[in-house]
Formats: structure tokens, sequence, C-alpha cells
């Protein structure tokens, strides 16, 4: 008889989180809400990593959703099984989702009153990067970030029970900025996957090629274009002090925690010489805890 692997428990998707411009879960939530978040980032984690081609060796993600390991490397086979077992997390019958990380969705979903769109956008965004490798415009990459990035600042008023229409609104602006800030530094490891997420039209103003981004190190003009962006993603994040100073309490450290991780995380780029090719810039942990003080004091002063 074929051995059959052992489930996958996802803590090698979790564990991923470390990784992150801003802390996803931190210690000083309440506990209920770690948890919740925690089962949000899994499942989002998850689909970007079936997206990229990053799921773990051995097939068991795949055999988990239903899809021959044979046919594991069909990036929109897997995310199209993916998305029927996201489906069972808010089916009220059957036995349920089966990959380990929509099980624990489950209960998050049932206690928050959460909706399938947000889950099922962060899938499309996934499908839509099998297909669309180039953008022309900014408007068309907001609107690649609407699917992306916006759904989680979304997930999280659900879940700590603040949403209201101006709250999403400037979370949306925050989001797309830590898209656009993630897009900077990982223009390298983008390409790689043959994926540009500069506009077409902005590297046309500043004379950048795509032979340009493949090099070991950023000539003036990619600099310039980078700065550009990282501009952009800064007055985006401008909107979020709003946003953190119209909640209270350890929500507005998490939401300040986000903030400030995007600021940080374009410091670490302005202090690299826009120089993303060699590597991602990545801000270190005094400058994280400077960049939210500031964004925590100036919420206090615009409130």
């Amino acid at each position: 008889m074929t051995r059959v692997p052992r489930a996958r428990t996802g803590a090698a998707t979790l564990d991923k989180a470390a990784d992150e411009n801003f802390p996803v879960a931190p210690f000083f939530l309440p506990r209920a809400w770690r948890d919740d978040l925690m089962a949000v980032y899994g499942f989002a984690r998850l689909v970007d990593d079936i997206g990229d081609g990053d799921l773990a060796p051995g097939g068991a993600d795949a055999r988990h959703l239903g899809v021959d390991p044979a046919q594991a490397d069909d990036r929109l086979a897997v995310l199209d099984a993916f998305e029927t077992d996201l489906h069972r997390v808010f089916a009220t019958a059957g036995d349920g989702p089966h990959h380990p990380l929509l099980r624990a969705l489950r209960p998050t979903v049932r206690r928050r009153a959460l909706t399938p769109d947000p889950f099922l956008a962060l899938v499309e965004a996934n499908r839509q990067d099998q297909k669309v490798r180039r953008y022309g415009t900014y408007e068309e990459l907001q609107a690649y970030c609407e699917l992306s990035a916006n759904p989680v600042g979304r997930l999280v008023l659900a879940i700590t029970g603040t949403t209201s229409p101006e709250r999403v609104r400037r979370s949306d602006a925050v989001c797309t900025a830590l898209q656009i800030v993630e897009h900077l530094q990982d223009v390298a490891e983008d390409l790689a996957r043959d994926r540009i997420y500069l506009p077409a039209e902005d590297m046309a103003r500043f004379h950048v090629a795509e032979d340009d981004l493949a090099q070991a190190s950023a000539g003036a003009s990619v600099r310039a274009l980078i700065a550009f962006e990282a501009q952009r993603a800064h007055a985006l994040l401008a909107e979020g002090t709003a946003l953190v100073g119209s909640v209270d309490g350890r929500l507005r450290l998490l939401l300040a925690g986000f903030v400030g991780g995007g600021r940080a995380a374009l410091a670490a780029v302005t202090a690299a010489g826009h120089d993303v090719l060699p590597g991602p810039p990545k801000p270190t942990a005094p400058r994280l805890l400077r960049e939210v003080g500031a964004v925590l004091r100036r919420a206090h002063r615009e409130r």
C-alpha cells in the first residue's frame, strides 16, 4: 500500500509571518484577536504560496485539496481546488474544508461573521498573477492591489469589530501602499518570476527598460523610478494616520505597527539609495520602533 504523507500542519506557512514588514499578530493583542489574525494570515500566506509556486515539497497541500500531486505545478488548477475548499469554510452542511489552514480559518469566520468576498478576492489576485505579468498604468496596478492587498485590511477591521466606510477607505490606502512597498523591495525577485509591478508608463517616463531591472545594481534611471514609486506609497501611508487615530487601545498600536512598518521599509529603500536590485532592503528593528512611535504621536496630535 502506498503511504500517504502526513497532513501539513501549516507551521511552515505561519512561520513566514516573521518576515513581514509589519507585526501580523503581536503579543499585546487579546488572545482571541491573535488567533483570528493568524488564521487569516495563514489563509493569505498559503494562497500566495500557491500563486508563487512556493508550496512545501512533497505535495501535501495538493493532496489536501484533492489535486493529484503530479499536477501540483499547475497553479491555476491548485487555485481552483483551493477556492472549492474555501467555499466549504462557509458552507452550513458537509464535512468542512480539507486543508488544515482552512479548517483553522472556519472558527474565525463563524466567530466574526466574515463573508467570502475578501477571501475570494485574494484567490483572484493570485489567478491574475498567472495571467498578467506586466501593468501598463498606475491605475491598473491599483486595481490589482484592490484584490491582492486591500481585503486583508478589511478583514482586520472586521475581526476587531471596527469597520466603517471611512476606516475602510483609509485602510485601503494603507494596504495599497504596503503592497507597493513590497513590490519595490522585491523587484529582482519578481523579475525572476517574470513579473514586473512597476507601471510601464512610469518605466517609459524614467527611461527604464526591462533589461535595466535585471542588473546586479540599479543605475540612475532605475533609482529615480523607485524613488518616484516610493513617494506614491509614502503619500498613501499618510492617510493611515487618521485611521490609527480613529481607534483606541491595543488596536491603535496594531494599526500603528502596520503604518510604521511601511514607513520603516520605505526608509530602508531610501537608505539603500533606492537601489533595490541587489536584494530587498529591510528595516531595522530600531527604525521600525521609531516609525511606530512617530505614527502614534502624529495620530494623537491630529485626533
